[in-house]
């Protein structure tokens, strides 16, 4: 496996990153999509959150490599938002929120965040989503269901992602009938999953004040670095193809394959690792041929 670093810009235009970063689907690390001047650089911070929403009660999400034949992992816990808040701050943790929606609560917060928009009015700035994770803490490879093309700022601490093409789904595992992989690419295994010894893809670090662009359909593994916190959002898929993959996906493939886990458990999931299987070893032959 192949890592490339993910380029940093800054003051460039709406033209040059539609034409640059968002068609030819290419990740970048922007430095001032997110307004430096916006006052959520100034006045978010835990203990102002503990004071806004410290008795929320959150769903806690911890380790997902335990959960490789779901769809999504399911939440093993709850707590209140100001005791999630001091456990990452205290010591390292893998436990994370995931799509915790604080920006929803209290949505006067998303007045605080102003983006200087390159992609020329196609994010949904009304639907935005906060991540939070401790130390240590990841979330497995996979895509984003919708394929929508996703905008993360960091505001508190480091996160380190890795990117990967949707062409290269076959050589990561990817689980049929669902969006994600059913490997650990942080400790990778070449001997039961030789595909992945032929990806090509991209390490993304980033800071607080920065946004990672992830185009659509481009697979993600998030690693935090440090404890720390995250805002989203979206902008529709681009091309006829990936709306119609997204729609698919929402509409068709959860579905079917909530059906058929519930009726077949454990077989069902052994029927689509060997599925797995099979299409990356074509894909690992089809790299070989090339190479020849």
């Amino acid at each position: 496996m192949r890592l490339s670093p993910v380029q940093k810009i800054e003051n460039i235009s709406s033209e040059d990153f539609l034409n640059t970063y968002l068609k030819p689907a290419k990740p970048v690390i922007l430095k001032d999509f997110a307004d430096p001047e916006s006052p959520a650089f100034k006045k978010w911070n835990y203990d102002y959150f503990k004071e806004i929403a410290g008795d929320h009660k959150v769903n806690i999400y911890g380790s997902e490599i335990e959960s490789l034949d779901r769809v999504a992992s399911k939440p093993i816990g709850q707590s209140t938002f100001s005791d999630y808040l001091d456990l990452i701050t205290s010591s390292p943790t893998e436990y994370r929120l995931f799509l915790f929606n604080l920006l929803s609560i209290k949505p006067e917060l998303k007045n605080d965040i102003h983006y200087n928009d390159v992609t020329k009015g196609k994010i949904l700035k009304w639907l935005p989503f906060m991540f939070f994770g401790g130390e240590g803490s990841i979330t497995r490879n996979h895509v984003d269901i919708d394929m929508s093309h996703v905008f993360i700022t960091q505001f508190q601490g480091i996160k380190k992602i890795w990117l990967f093409p949707w062409e290269q789904s076959d050589l990561l595992y990817k689980l049929p009938y669902n969006f994600h992989s059913i490997t650990n690419i942080k400790e990778p295994d070449y001997h039961e999953f030789p595909g992945l010894k032929y990806v090509d893809g991209y390490e993304a670090v980033i800071n607080p004040g920065e946004t990672l662009y992830i185009p659509s359909g481009w697979w993600h593994y998030i690693q935090y670095e440090t404890e720390g916190y995250s805002v989203s959002i979206r902008a529709l898929p681009s091309s006829g193809l990936e709306k119609w993959r997204g729609f698919k996906n929402l509409v068709l493939i959860r579905h079917f394959d909530n059906v058929m886990r519930n009726l077949f458990k454990e077989r069902w999931f052994d029927f689509k690792v060997r599925k797995a299987t099979r299409k990356a070893n074509r894909a690992i032959k089809r790299q070989k041929n090339f190479q020849i």
